[in-house]
Order: C-alpha cells, then structure tokens, then sequence
C-alpha cells in the first residue's frame, strides 16, 4: 500500500462526509493491517504525539477565550478599541479590526475572534447602517489576524509538527499581523469614503466618559500587554502564558462580576470538547503523517520540488498555492500536522527558515478559513448576521486581495517574521 494510495483513501473519506480525524485515522489503521504491522504502534504514536509541553498550551488558550466571552471581558475590549479608533470615518468597522489585533492577543484562534467579538462587533456596525454583509465580511477578514499575532494555536501546534521553538513562532508572528492590520484598515478606510460609513463616534468624549472606559477597559487590556511583555522578556514559555492567561481572566471574571458558577461549569464543558476536538485531529494526523513517512511520500514530494527548483522563490510559490487550497478544504490542525512533514524538508534544502515558513503557513490556512467552500470562519458567521453563506463569501472577496498582498509580503520579506525573534534570541 502505498503513500499515493494512502492519500487517496483520505480524499474518498473526506469527501463522503466522515469527520477529518477520522478520515485520517482509518486509512492509516488499514495502512497497519495490510503490512501486519500491530495496533499498538498506531495506539503508541498517537498517545506519543500528544506527549507535547507546548500543546499544553492548547487547552489553556481555548479556556481563557471562553472565560473572555462569559465575563463581559470582550465587550470591554471593544469599547476601549472604539475610544481609540471610533472617531475615525468608518470607526467602528476600524474598531473592528483593532478588537480582532487585541483579542488575538489572548484567545489565539479565528474563531475564537469571531465567535467572541462577531455578534458585538456586528450588532454595533448594524445598528449605525453598514450592510449586514460589509459587517460579517470586515469580521470574517479581520479574524485572519487572530493566529498570526501571538499567542496563536496553530503556530504552537506547528512548532510540534516541525519540532522547532514554539516561542521563536510565537515572537514572528507579531510584524506580520501588524502589517495586516494597517493594509485592512488602509482598505477599510477607501471604502469608508466610497461607501460613506459613518464615524463610530459621533462628537467628542467627555473626560467622565474617557475615564470610565479606561477604568472599565484597562484591566482587560493589561491581558495581552503583560503576554506580550513576558514572552518577549523571555521569562513565559507558550504553556506559561497560557496558564497566566486562564489565571488572571479567572481573576478578572471575578472582578466584574459577571461569570457565574453555572457559567464557569459551561465554559469548561466547551473547553473540554474544543479541546478533545483539537487533540484527537494531531493524534490522528500524527499516525497518518508517520505511515506517509514509512512509505517515503515526503522524501518523493521533496526530491520532485527540487526537481522543479532550488530556488526558495519558486517553492515558496508552489507551498502558497498547495497551502491555499488545502486551507479551503482542511480543518486548519490537520492539515499544518499533515503538510509540515511534506512541504518543510525541501523548503530547509533551499534554505528557508522552518520559523518563517510556519508563519507563511499559518497565514495560507487562515485565508482558506474565509474562502469557498468550505470557509469554516463564512459558515460560523451566516446565522450571526442570517444571511447566506454566498452572500457573505461575495462581501468578502475585496478583501481576499489585500490579504494576498500581505500573504505575498509575508512570504517574499522573510525578515517581517524572522527581525524579531533574531534581535529576542540574539
């Protein structure tokens, strides 16, 4: 049986419906059975692969969101967001993409972002007049943001997969954001004048209401200030800030007054199935990954890139296309588990860094998440705003070139995600 074969078991099971674990999972068993291989070795690398300290941090980044969302934590964060741009023409679409650079600095994943900040972002921009579909799609876009800009989920679970530093990922994902950021909100502003989006605020705050935002907002935006000091510091490992994280939202769920004990019991049921969820797709897609490794399907895929170039330029080109059509069918953790093995030894052969590449990576997925069909970020946000998927993937197709823009930067300046880490860990 080989790897080619194996591959297009995964298709058929993915394409009948089965769940991606599971899809993986099964090719892999039968992989087993066929070459007599015993059931243990497949019991033994999957326990093996979630024997991880840094996807610890999985489980505590999902919690700290879900304590966020059930703590009023989130809507503070979005009225401090609309002090800072809401005066702005088109402020609270602005507000929108700030919220989402914020929050990602704490919960970690899209969607998380949009699930958190979707229905306050969204009920806020309806209510001053945007389209119901400009809102999703600035949501939806604005969401790329959150795995790129530390802590991020899936750049931890990449560093698992390319056994490379977890907090170098971390510390380069940070420029990258940035300049995602300030090309959405460069676009955002040229539609705000094109479609004439109202101001988010309309006058001056007084300096009571200055005041009152900022001692409401400050605790929470202490969160992703003091994540940010400590990993750049370096005194937190990734499973550290995650365990800070959970702990001062705990505190400041506490502080105001709004999470319940039936609230906090909810938010670790949802935890616990986010996280089950997340771990069983690795377990899985190690064991499939490792029955690809026996068969030598990366070392074919590597010997067949380098066959086409050595030049980083051109397999960076060749990762980005395969990485874009991948992220539009794929749930995002199985297929960085899956890829990373295949597309990461010939990209190191032509000298590209495994740090940079998980950004790139990453930022491919991400972009998939908001594109057809099977754009999970589109789906969680058509009964938010109750309009159809298509009509909320049109909305959001402006955006998908700006985001390749950034994508194209990303990718060809290696120093956007390598300067920082180099100048941290000097």
């Amino acid at each position: 049986m080989s790897g080619t074969m194996i591959i297009l078991l995964f298709l058929v099971f993915m394409m009948t419906g089965l769940p991606i674990a599971m899809s993986m999972s099964i090719p892999a068993a039968i992989y087993l059975m066929v070459n007599n291989i015993p059931v243990s070795v497949m019991i033994q690398r999957m326990v093996a692969s979630l024997n991880s300290f840094p996807l610890l941090a999985v489980p505590l980044f999902i919690l700290a969101a879900g304590l966020m969302n059930n703590s009023g934590i989130t809507h503070r964060l979005f009225e401090f967001s609309k002090l800072l741009v809401g005066r702005l023409k088109g402020g609270l679409a602005q507000v929108n993409i700030v919220a989402s650079l914020i929050f990602a600095g704490i919960s970690g994943a899209a969607l998380a972002d949009v699930g958190g900040l979707g229905n306050i972002e969204i009920d806020a921009m309806t209510k001053q007049k945007y389209p119901k579909e400009d809102a999703a799609a600035i949501t939806a876009a604005s969401a790329v943001v959150g795995p790129i800009f530390p802590p991020s989920i899936p750049l931890i679970i990449y560093g698992a997969a390319a056994e490379t530093s977890a907090m170098r990922l971390l510390i380069a994902g940070v420029v990258p954001a940035l300049v995602i950021v300030a090309l959405l909100m460069l676009q955002v502003s040229f539609f705000a004048h094109r479609k004439h989006y109202p101001r988010g605020v309309e006058g001056k705050y007084s300096r009571r209401e200055v005041f009152s935002i900022i001692r409401r907002g400050l605790p929470a935006m202490m969160m992703p200030l003091m994540l940010m000091v400590g990993m750049l510091s370096g005194y937190f490992s990734p499973t550290e800030v995650g365990a800070i994280t959970v702990t001062y939202a705990l505190i400041l769920s506490a502080f105001y007054g709004e999470l319940s004990f039936s609230g906090l019991l909810q938010v670790l049921k949802e935890t616990l199935r986010s996280t089950v969820s997340v771990l069983f797709i690795v377990a899985s897609a190690a064991i499939f990954a490792w029955t690809l490794t026996v068969e030598q399907l990366p070392q074919q895929v590597s010997t067949l890139m380098l066959t086409i170039s050595s030049s980083p330029a051109v397999l960076l080109i060749v990762a980005n296309v395969v990485l874009l059509i991948a992220g539009m069918f794929i749930e995002t953790t199985a297929a960085i588990m899956v890829l990373t093995p295949i597309l990461l030894p010939p990209l190191v052969a032509a000298g590209v860094s495994p740090i940079h590449f998980g950004v790139v990576m990453v930022l491919n997925l991400m972009i998939g998440m908001i594109s057809p069909p099977v754009g999970m970020s589109v789906y969680m946000l058509s009964p938010i705003v109750k309009l159809s998927v298509g009509k909320i993937f049109r909305a959001v197709a402006p955006y998908y070139v700006i985001l390749l823009i950034a994508l194209i930067l990303v990718t060809y300046i290696p120093q956007f995600s390598l300067a920082l880490p180099g100048l941290m860990f000097r």
